[in-house]
Order: C-alpha cells, then structure tokens, then sequence
C-alpha cells in the first residue's frame, strides 16, 4: 500500500534517533496523517503477508469488552502476549517456564489466566464500559450514527487518564471520531494513534480499523468510504530498520477485497466467519521483534 510506504520512507528520511521507553531506540518523528479510501481495496499491506485472522480477532475481543489475553490464546492469537508473560517473569510465581508454557497455562488453567492474563482495563473495557461508569461507548455510537448522522460527536476513546496506570499498555489508538457525508450514504473514520510502531504495530491498526468502519457502516446503513489516520510519535524500532527497508524495496500489489456477511446487522453480532477477504496476494512475511 502506497500510503503506508510513504510514510515509512518519510520517517527514515526526516525522523530523529531517540531513547524509548523499551530501551530499543527508535527512528521517530512526530505529526503525520494519511489518507485510504476502501473504494479502492481493502488497505492490507501486500509488501509482507499480514496475519490478518488475528487483526480481526483482536476487533471482535475489543468490541466484546474483553481485557483478558485467554479467548485469544484458545484461538493461538499472541497480539498481546508478551506483556502478561513480561509481568509474570517478574514474580515470584515464574519458574522458568517459556512463553509457550505460559500461554498453554493460560489456556489451561481458568485461575492461572484470571490472574497472569488479564491486561487491565484496556481498549475492550473503555469501549463498553468508560471508567466502570456502564457507558458504552460502541452501542452509543451505532444510535448517534443511525439517529444523529451529521453529529460532530461521533467518538470513542479508549485513552482514560484515570485507569491509564492500570493498564498493561496505555492506549496506543487513543480515539475515533466517525463522519457522515452530506448525500447520508457514506461513512468514514479517522483514528489519533498516540504511539505508532509502524513495522509490526500500524499494519495491524490500518486492518482493524478498516474493517471497524466497515463492519460500523453495514450494521448503520451506509457505505465505507475514508480511513484517515493521524500519528502522534510515528516511529521505526531500530531493531526493524532493515525490515522496513525490505518492504521499500517490493512492489505494492493489488489491494483484495474484503466481504462481510449481509445479513448481519447488529455490531457485536460478527465473528470471524462474517468475514472474508479475497484476492489477497502478498509478498512473504518478514519477522520482527516486539518491544515491551
């Protein structure tokens, strides 16, 4: 995707070296906003292969409420894993065991996970419930979209200063804000990423939040039209430099196509068997580390 290149060439050419908190170092540059019209292909990188069943995975946990890491490791998604296990390596509970015996305790073990899995009150839980207040941010969505279209307060944060400390990783897409167009038929969405780690990390939220536009777009009776996506801190870890370099060197391929089920038209009704991309055919997979 020629959007995502560019943005990564633009943070090697004028980015600056910076410490981070991981102690990795990264290549950082603050302030950019890109631009994917979904009329034109559903925004999978095609320059590495995406695993994108996880993405959607993740979306469908986020719109659950879950904070737990356990439904997604029964289902072998390791998005979140490396946090939980950093935590529980800390105890004094570890025993040596590796990141694939604690997950499989994870699995395994209903208490083990209740205690080492839960991440906090992460995105899931500010989505349905801010603050433990019972505000559900996504139901009241879907009715200002249906009822309100041209409401200039069509938002969801998930940043919530007061349970940020709680939290195994503070929001790293902080909020969205959803817009109507003027004919009512088309609906587009803009995302504010605070923290932006574009190798591993922004594939993933170009996916998610396509596909949450998408899916918000069905279930509200219009057509998905714009994802625009704003950066605070965009930056490349210095262990994936030469990463990103090899996906500068591939040529973009054909955008596939994405296929949700019609017949659903309730948001939190999806799963991963409403949805279905097509003609997806990208370049290998290239591995990179997760900073913690």
């Amino acid at each position: 995707m020629k959007q995502y290149l560019d943005l990564c060439r633009f943070v090697l050419e004028n980015g600056e070296k910076r410490e981070d908190r991981t102690g990795t170092g990264t290549i950082s540059k603050f302030g950019y906003q890109m631009r994917v019209n979904l009329e034109d292909g559903f925004p999978l990188l095609t320059t590495k292969k995406v695993f994108y069943r996880g993405i959607f995975e993740e979306l469908f946990w986020f719109l659950k409420g879950e904070t737990n890491i356990r439904p997604l490791a029964l289902k072998k998604v390791k998005i979140w894993n490396d946090w939980p296990y950093a935590k529980y390596k800390k105890s004094v509970e570890y025993q040596g065991e590796t990141m694939d015996e604690f997950i499989q305790k994870i699995c395994d073990d209903e208490a083990f996970a209740d205690k080492w899995g839960d991440l906090g009150p992460v995105y899931g839980k500010q989505w349905r419930d801010f603050d433990g207040s019972g505000v559900d941010q996504i139901s009241q969505l879907i009715e200002n979209l249906k009822n309100d279209p041209f409401s200039r307060r069509h938002l969801v944060v998930a940043f919530n200063p007061a349970q940020v400390d709680q939290m195994a990783l503070p929001p790293c897409h902080a909020f969205f804000q959803f817009y109507v167009s003027a004919d009512k038929k088309k609906l587009s969405c803009q995302l504010y990423q605070r923290s932006a780690d574009l190798f591993l990390g922004v594939p993933f939220n170009i996916a998610s939040y396509s596909l949450l536009l998408a899916m918000v777009a069905q279930v509200c009776g219009y057509q998905p039209y714009e994802f625009v996506h704003t950066f605070g801190d965009a930056h490349i870890y210095l262990d994936h430099v030469d990463q990103i370099k090899e996906q500068l060197s591939r040529e973009p391929r054909k955008l596939p196509k994405l296929w949700l089920n019609p017949e659903i038209k309730n948001i939190f009704d999806f799963t991963i068997d409403d949805v279905k991309i097509l003609d997806y055919d990208p370049w290998p997979a290239i591995k990179g580390k997760v900073s913690v």
